[in-house]
């Protein structure tokens, strides 16, 4: 596939962009500072250096492509809008070319449902975990609603807590509600979902938790 990623330089992008290009995939990363890209990523990256807010100036980068992952995310637990402006700047110059397919990673910390087992959905999530990520919560969701109100291809993935212990390949996937006991998630077997499903057209408009 023709992939172009967004927040390459976090902890899941580059693990997406690791396994992208070691697929055979034809990889465009958009960042705002090439030189906070692993040294040692294989050969075959494409990089964008552009303001990742601004539409006209990440058009080339998504136009024509098989599909767009974000992996972005907050730098902190401060008030931020850098999920929702950014979901917001890549919907928009997608919709000038032709590239339709869209994935973001979101949490699965976010939505307390019937998926969870009773301590995590009324005393984890409500009482501890949304309320400690009280502000980058509120940008996934808000980057969740622009995504949705789009007419794009999307598809949101919803890890539980990211750790760096490597790809399992044993990761769980569950649609449109959360995994019971899924309490953490690697970013290798985050980008790992996130890739297979780019090409799982039965994936859109749904939202996808997963955890190892």
């Amino acid at each position: 596939m023709e992939l172009t990623i967004f927040g390459a330089t976090g902890g899941t992008g580059i693990e997406l962009l690791r396994q992208a290009l070691a697929a055979g995939h034809e990889v465009t990363a958009v960042v705002r500072d090439p030189r906070r890209l692993p040294a040692d990523l294989p050969s075959g990256l494409d990089i964008v250096q552009a303001d990742l807010m601004d539409p006209d100036a990440i058009a080339p980068a998504v136009r024509d492509r098989d599909a767009v992952l974000s992996a972005m995310g907050p730098g902190g637990r401060g008030p931020t809008t850098v999920c929702s402006d950014s979901i917001s700047a890549i919907a928009t110059a997608m919709a000038r070319g032709r590239t339709r397919r869209l994935l973001m990673t979101s949490a699965s910390g976010l939505v307390a449902d019937a998926g969870d087992g009773v301590f995590t959905r009324y005393v984890l999530k409500p009482l501890i975990v949304q309320r400690l990520l009280k502000h980058s919560y509120a940008d996934l969701r808000e980057a969740e609603r622009r995504l949705r109100a789009t007419n794009l291809d999307w598809t949101i993935v919803r890890p539980s807590r990211l750790t760096d212990r490597g790809l399992t390949g044993r990761y769980r996937t569950a649609w449109d509600t959360n995994i019971k006991g899924g309490l953490s998630t690697t970013r290798a077997d985050t980008a790992h979902c996130l890739l297979a499903l780019a090409a799982d057209p039965m994936s859109v408009r749904h939202a996808v938790s997963v955890a190892s």
